[in-house]
């Protein structure tokens, strides 16, 4: 008999099971090249992780002038509402609208027929007055003499000596009426109580107007000076008397603050002005003090009403530190933070004080110290703690040079950011 020879199945086990075992440990060995690659913290593949390159500014401390803008609308120094003071029709308009007048001038005449006959009944009700005083007097001089010889009475004399002081007395009340029929004739003559710009007319000729009505016949504005009011947080105003205080801030020239004017095209004023006062009560509603800046209007641009911005030059600061927008974030709560490099070499985020900008640059008021090396470039590669590479350090100095600011610059602005 014959021993039968085993023939290379596909399907026999003895034939399968080698593959298996490749299988399985092709398997093990992935699985553990991966826990190798996870314990050493490699990133995948076997590359070394790579140091962040960053570029830092080194803070030095500035010297600039800090302001703030505060919003507002211009308002005339001086308005008056024309108002009759008389009642009668009005006879002539003697103005053009949207012209200047003067003070004093002729605006309305009012129909003066009736002022004009009472001004002179009270006129001849006067001059019989003081014919009567002057009888009086002629009789109180004789009864003088006439009494030193018994030649009257005393009673008489008496009479005639009181009479003289009630006829007196009858002049004195007939002037004080003439002089007010007087002035009601005068006051016919509607004029101009002060020089400005008048507006429209909201009577015509034959309109009836009467002393006591509320409706102005015409309103006049005096452009040559103006006024703007603004408003100011009461915490902010104790923010600057504070630093005032501490020496952080120091008066520019005299206690009064200096005024520009900034239009609404963004454009400044020609003219300077000056803080005439500030607000002596807090607004129970708002927290805030009033601020009122008076402007010269030579030549007439400023309109009352109009739209615009106050800088107000609050003090110097000798040793601002600034550092670019651009390196500060905000949390979503409003918290600013930047990046700074240790002495270790390691980035470390830093809580700071950020609220008000010069130019393209926050000034930081805490958090920050001359010297700091802060991060202004390659964020988006920096983490907390991690070790950074200086690829460029650029001094204070060389940001002022760019942006054409010196170490000493007086006449920069600060934008307050509300």
């Amino acid at each position: 008999m014959k021993t039968p020879i085993l023939q290379n199945h596909p399907h026999h086990p003895m034939t399968c099971w080698p593959r298996r075992l490749f299988a399985a440990l092709s398997i093990l060995a992935v699985v553990g090249t991966a826990g190798c690659n996870r314990q050493t913290g490699g990133p995948p593949g076997g590359l070394a992780a790579q140091t962040a390159q960053v570029g830092v500014l080194t803070l030095a401390p500035q010297h600039i002038v800090e302001t703030t803008e505060l919003s507002g609308r211009l308002s005339s120094q001086k308005v008056s509402d024309v108002r009759p003071q008389v009642s009668g029709i009005v006879l002539k308009r003697l103005f053009v609208e949207g012209s200047d007048v003067t003070a004093g001038q002729v605006l309305y005449q009012v129909d003066p027929a009736t002022y004009q006959a009472a001004y002179n009944q009270a006129r001849g009700t006067l001059e019989n007055a003081r014919a009567t005083l002057a009888s009086a007097k002629t009789k109180a001089d004789r009864y003088t003499e006439l009494v030193k010889i018994n030649a009257v009475s005393k009673q008489d004399y008496d009479d005639a000596v009181a009479a003289v002081r009630e006829n007196a007395a009858s002049v004195t009340a007939d002037e004080a009426s003439l002089e007010s029929s007087r002035v009601n004739l005068q006051y016919t003559r509607v004029r101009a109580p002060i020089s400005g710009r008048i507006g429209a007319s909201t009577v015509t000729e034959g309109a009836l107007v009467t002393s006591d009505q509320t409706t102005a016949l015409a309103t006049i504005q005096a452009f040559d000076r103006m006024y703007l009011d603004v408003t100011r947080p009461s915490s902010e105003w104790l923010k600057l008397r504070k630093a005032f205080a501490s020496g952080r801030l120091k008066k520019t020239g005299n206690d009064s603050a200096a005024v520009t004017l900034v239009m609404e095209d963004g454009t400044e004023y020609a003219h300077p002005g000056a803080l005439q006062f500030s607000g002596v009560t807090v607004d129970a509603t708002t927290g805030s003090v009033t601020l009122r800046s008076t402007f010269p209007n030579p030549e007439r641009e400023l309109l009352p009403g109009m739209f615009v911005r106050a800088r107000l030059v609050e003090g110097e600061n000798d040793n601002a530190i600034l550092v670019p927008q651009m390196a500060v974030t905000r949390a979503s709560d409003g918290k600013a933070s930047v990046y700074v490099v240790d002495a270790a070499g390691n980035a470390q985020q830093v809580q700071v004080t950020a609220d008000n900008a010069f130019r393209d640059q926050w000034i930081v008021t805490s958090g920050l110290h001359a010297g700091d090396r802060v991060i202004v470039s390659g964020l988006q590669s920096v983490h907390a703690g991690a070790p950074v590479k200086v690829a460029a350090d650029t001094s204070q100095r060389q940001v002022d040079a760019a942006s054409g600011t010196s170490a000493t610059d007086t006449a920069s602005t600060v934008s307050a950011q509300r």
